[in-house]
């Protein structure tokens, strides 16, 4: 965005816009209550709750005025979809834009936790919560701007179409039916993605960067496994199928994948190295500039943070085996997750894994179709929409496509041919990001100074 065009925007944005958020403003009051509500409503996988948590949404979304006709829960197995189309007045001639969220949850073990995971609690800094980023933090968010949308008049000149999902956390069997099975969401020139994206901050509170998810890494995953005869645990035998098994394991971990990067990641790391600064700074400028630059690559893969836009990663997340404790085992399992640079492909992964272990007698099970998916290069009229909703905040800095080194949604769509770029509201510190893990939390401030962004967003993508 130029100097000239932000001191614009500044000028015609509401006071409340570029200020300090009105935290008791009706639009903030029902944000927390649509927040509090689905958060507290246990949708984790196999528990049949996501229908009640889309229901929910769906009546919020009708009594703020949505046709009845145009909002759909429709079923998927024990859990379900949400279809919401906000009609504009085509007077814009464009197609529709798709606004994508999940309502699922990745289960979390109450004893585990200092806090009820399912209870919305919060102290002076955080909301903790299973959910409250990933990614009931969207879904609220913009189920609310919907409502604040429809209830100040706004008439967007295309459709707008929340397409959230219900099974993204496991098979994304939902998501595949959004993405390839309904015709009338194929039609949408693109869809911005509300569980991807967002601004960086450090410990201190200072903006990195905004980062556009604009690729993600392809989501694969085997089940490896050794068998053996087996016997009487007092008569053991040279082979073992638990100790071939850990032998396979123990070389995984010990493989390391080669350094990969595209024009997305190197643009990601010179621009937040120069951000960031410091002896990890510098590291990300050096690969930026050379990516053959090995120590660099090295003391970038030594951080969980960074690891994954450098190289394809292998790890091991569940084990089972055996079937009694007097007997030797019969087989011995262990799950292996993988997420895979963009432009390889899963079977040179396959072969490596093989390779790398070394013992054809390990079976290799495929256990999910992995979706290979392209990079969404990054619209300016997108770009252009997202500075209008980052910069009232923070005005000096830099909006960068990035590869998520996770897994969305956003993979079927760009697999269906529709580009997709995470846009979430959120600033936070990336160390912060629990999801999927213990105590997940988001800060409260955080939470309220996301409250215009999907308004403007949306609003400069489809008003007048």
């Amino acid at each position: 965005m130029t100097t000239i065009r932000l001191c614009f925007l500044l000028l015609l944005l509401p006071i409340a816009a570029i200020a300090a958020p009105d935290r008791n403003s009706p639009h903030a009051k029902k944000t927390f209550e649509i927040y509090k509500t689905i958060v507290e409503i246990e949708s984790s996988k196999k528990l049949g709750n996501v229908p009640k948590l889309a229901r929910y949404l769906a009546d919020e979304l009708i009594a703020a005025g949505l046709d009845e006709d145009d909002v759909e829960v429709v079923p998927v197995g024990t859990e379900a979809v949400l279809i919401a189309r906000y009609r504009g007045d085509g007077s814009s001639g464009k197609r529709p834009i798709l606004i994508l969220g999940h309502m699922d949850v990745v289960e979390a073990r109450p004893e585990d936790w200092e806090r009820p995971p399912f209870e919305l609690t919060s102290d002076d800094t955080y909301f903790y919560a299973r959910g409250t980023i990933d990614n009931k933090f969207g879904i609220a968010q913009v189920t609310s701007t919907f409502i604040r949308l429809k209830k100040e008049g706004f008439v967007p000149n295309r459709d707008l179409i929340i397409a959230f999902s219900g099974d993204e956390e496991s098979g994304m069997v939902s998501t595949r039916l959004l993405a390839y099975d309904r015709p009338d969401l194929a039609e949408a020139e693109f869809a911005l993605n509300s569980d991807s994206g967002g601004g960086a901050l450090t410990a201190r509170g200072d903006a990195l960067t905004y980062l556009v998810q604009a690729a993600e890494k392809t989501y694969a995953t085997w089940e490896i496994t050794a068998y053996n005869p087996g016997g009487h645990s007092s008569r053991p035998r040279p082979d073992n199928a638990i100790y071939d098994l850990a032998d396979a394991i123990q070389k995984i971990r010990a493989h390391r994948f080669p350094v990969r990067w595209n024009d997305t990641t190197l643009e990601y790391f010179e621009e937040t190295g120069h951000q960031m600064g410091g002896e990890l700074g510098d590291a990300m400028i050096r690969f930026a500039a050379n990516p053959d630059d090995q120590e660099a690559a090295e003391r970038l893969s030594a951080e969980s943070s960074y690891v994954g836009a450098t190289r394809t990663t292998c790890v091991v997340t569940m084990l089972r085996a055996g079937h009694a404790e007097n007997a030797l085992p019969q087989s011995a399992t262990a799950t292996v997750n993988c997420r895979i640079f963009p432009g390889v492909s899963v079977a040179d992964i396959e072969a490596t894994l093989r390779e790398v272990v070394g013992n054809d007698a390990i079976e290799f099970k495929s256990i999910y179709e992995p979706t290979e998916s392209p990079v969404s290069e990054l619209r300016e009229e997108v770009r252009a929409a997202l500075s209008d909703a980052v910069h009232p905040r923070y005005p000096e800095i830099r909006l960068l496509p990035y590869m998520s080194s996770g897994g969305t949604d956003g993979m079927h769509f760009r697999s269906a041919g529709i580009p997709t770029w995470g846009a979430g509201g959120i600033f936070m510190n990336p160390d912060e990001v629990f999801a999927h893990g213990l105590n997940e939390r988001v800060p409260i401030k955080a939470f309220y100074d996301a409250l215009d962004h999907w308004s403007i967003l949306l609003r400069s993508l489809a008003g007048d």
